[in-house]
């Protein structure tokens, strides 16, 4: 017996000691069970002693030989108080021994070499967070939890499937090998490096984007964007087809929009300038602006009967009217199914959103034009720039088609259970609306599929604190995917994995959905205080607790927990590459990353590596405006901040 109950506060019940406690090894976190003769047997976890007495929290009830977590029943003032055995143990924190259907997380820091064995459908089938300070050990465990769950249990769950938001790309290093151990798992990454050659390029088909996905793509800002988003994707299927109804079609959308300018009443000059412009870059074989109007006598261009003469007017004015309503045509245009073309590129979507503003009269409203014409601009940039490559898909496929060929592992010929995608080569936004537009597609498989709940997707995201935030979406949207799917995934089959070293910077929403936590060191009073907050059953011992655990220790709670459970998870093998700089080594060894950097710039320029030094004007070389931003047509290596020319990269970053 180890003591009285003296006093009982809330949860914490004060026990005055009858044991030398110096003859015993630390008891802090300890479970100890009173017992009072009625078969009531109330456990409680030791929080802190000294030589005389102890402090214990009621963390729950063992009644029938189930553990019940919760505080709500207090031990008696005549209580046995003894340490928990191992019977017991079992009932808190399951077998040691691994069976069917659980996966190991790590080893009990508290009881000696104990395993603790989580139950899959009670961590899996819920959304979960491991949180930490950077340095706590947040990529390991993230890594050593799946590598057990994947290939060190019984039984390989070959039909998982978990799409990993790779934000540094540092994850290949720690599964793509995975196979080898276990010839049914298997691994695949993309990269977002338009340079790897090695890697395949995470594509994203641009016809499967719907109106959200191009608001979020276009970084719409008001619901009054959306119309726009909606005609261009639903003119884009009609223009890029070459059909005499598709023609038919276009000449109704550029004649509507002339007739709109040539009879604005606006000055002759700027009706003309805008004509001009219009069908310079809008026109088809009929209706351009060497479409010939045939009158008694002569036959002119379109373009000669724009002429002003000298006192301003536009003297054919009512015969382009004429000529250019011929186009427009009254009756709905029905355009067959066969006829329309979903298979797509960003330069037809561009020319289609340029349809649909000419169409919404841009050209006459300076309203319309300040609101809708910087998503035309923005769409061009995506078109014509590097991100292009992105949106760029070289076959037609269906929705579902793209998510299956997302898991499809051509070089085993067999379904990947891990799919890695490397953002690490784009900028925070497009990283973001990557992740959503494909977290969405997952989410609207999973609640079409029938029977409902027959997959099951994992989204894990590393870093998740840059992608599941409170933005704008559902003032734009309506909704945020993330925190749709973090309210309604469950039921569907898909769920939501946040890793992140700032949670205070989360969706509120998604947080408060996940029912499973694994939380390294913390330190950061913001949050420390959010976590306290957010996160249900969290008390102050544990939030004292999390300021000084060792790197790779946790404290893991949860609906898969029944008490919160102290662990050191186990390195993976191999790790990932996320291994903090060794400053020594950087320091005090002798290496040659800085003399290549520079001669390789040099050389690059036909200086002479050998003139390099303080008499050397090195700050008038061309790479050196790179350093200070200038492009001049290179590339930005985002990876390290400065700018290179691809040509030498492999020598720049050696």
């Amino acid at each position: 017996m180890l003591g009285k109950v003296e006093e009982i506060i809330d949860s914490n019940v004060y026990i005055n000691l009858d044991i030398d406690i110096t003859k015993q090894p630390s008891l802090v976190n300890y479970h100890i069970i009173f017992e009072d003769g009625t078969g009531k047997k109330i456990v409680g976890e030791i929080a802190n002693t000294n030589k005389e007495k102890m402090t214990a929290t009621i963390v729950g009830e063992i009644k029938d030989g189930e553990f019940l977590p919760g505080g709500n029943n207090k031990p008696s003032f005549g209580s046995t108080i003894r340490l928990i055995s191992e019977e017991e143990l079992t009932l808190l924190f399951g077998k040691s021994d691994l069976e069917f259907g659980y996966t190991n997380f790590g080893t009990s820091n508290v009881y000696d070499n104990y395993k603790i064995n989580v139950n899959v459908d009670d961590f899996f089938n819920t959304h979960f967070s491991i949180l930490g300070n950077t340095g706590a050990g947040k990529s390991c465990t993230v890594a050593s939890v799946l590598q057990k769950l994947l290939v060190g249990g019984p039984k390989p769950p070959t039909n998982s499937s978990f799409f990993f938001f790779d934000a540094y790309g540092e994850y290949t290093n720690a599964f793509e090998k995975l196979n080898e151990k276990n010839s049914n798992i298997h691994y695949k990454s993309y990269t977002t490096n338009i340079y790897d050659e090695t890697t395949e390029m995470l594509r994203i088909p641009i016809w499967l984007l719907d109106v959200d996905d191009l608001a979020l793509l276009l970084d719409a800002t008001t619901p009054s964007q959306l119309p726009i988003i909606e005609k261009t994707l639903k003119l884009v299927s009609i223009l890029t087809g070459n059909s005499e109804n598709v023609t038919v079609k276009k000449n109704d959308i550029i004649a509507r929009a002339l007739l709109d300018i040539l009879v604005s009443g606006k000055d002759s000059t700027k009706i003309r300038d805008q004509v001009i412009g219009i069908l310079t870059k809008f026109n088809t074989e009929s209706l351009n602006l060497e479409s010939q109007i045939v009158q008694p006598g002569y036959t002119r261009t379109l373009k000669q009967c724009l002429f002003i003469d000298r006192t301003g007017k536009m003297q054919e004015m009512e015969l382009v009217v004429e000529f250019v309503s011929t186009y427009t045509v009254d009756e709905a245009i029905d355009i067959p199914p066969e006829e329309l073309n979903y298979f797509y590129t960003l330069s037809d979507l561009e020319m289609a959103m340029d349809f649909a503003l000419i169409s919404e009269g841009i050209l006459k409203s300076d309203k319309i034009f300040d609101t809708s014409n910087v998503m035309s601009v923005r769409l061009h940039t995506l078109a014509t720039g590097e991100n292009r490559e992105y949106f760029t898909y070289p076959k037609f496929v269906t929705r579902n088609q793209y998510i299956d060929s997302l898991l499809w592992d051509a070089k085993s010929n067999s379904k990947a259970q891990i799919v890695n995608f490397n953002i690490n080569y784009v900028d925070d936004r497009i990283a973001k609306v990557m992740t959503k537009i494909i977290s969405r597609m997952l989410f609207l498989r999973s609640s079409t599929i029938r029977p409902r709940g027959s997959n099951a997707y994992h989204i894990m995201i590393e870093e998740a604190h840059r992608y599941v935030q409170r933005d704008r979406d559902v003032d734009l949207l309506g909704y945020n995917i993330f925190e749709r799917i973090s309210k309604e995934g469950r039921k569907y089959g898909i769920f939501l994995a946040l890793i992140t070293q700032r949670p205070s910077e989360l969706s509120d929403t998604c947080i408060s959905q996940c029912m499973n936590f694994i939380i390294l060191r913390t330190v950061h009073p913001t949050d420390l205080k959010y976590i306290k907050e957010m996160v249900p059953s969290v008390s102050s011992e544990i939030m004292l607790q999390l300021k000084n655990l060792k790197p790779g220790n946790c404290i893991a709670f949860g609906s898969a927990f029944k008490v919160p459970t102290m662990m050191k998870v186990d390195l993976p093998d191999p790790r990932p590459l996320s291994n903090n700089v060794e400053i020594s080594k950087v320091w005090y060894t002798a290496n040659s990353t800085t003399a290549p950097t520079v001669n390789a710039y040099m050389s690059t320029n036909g200086v002479n590596n050998q003139q390099f030094g303080l008499e050397s004007d090195f700050t008038t070389q061309q790479p050196m405006n790179y350093m200070n931003g200038q492009e001049n047509g290179q590339y930005r290596n985002q990876d390290y901040g400065n700018y290179s020319n691809p040509n030498t990269d492999d020598l720049l970053l050696d």
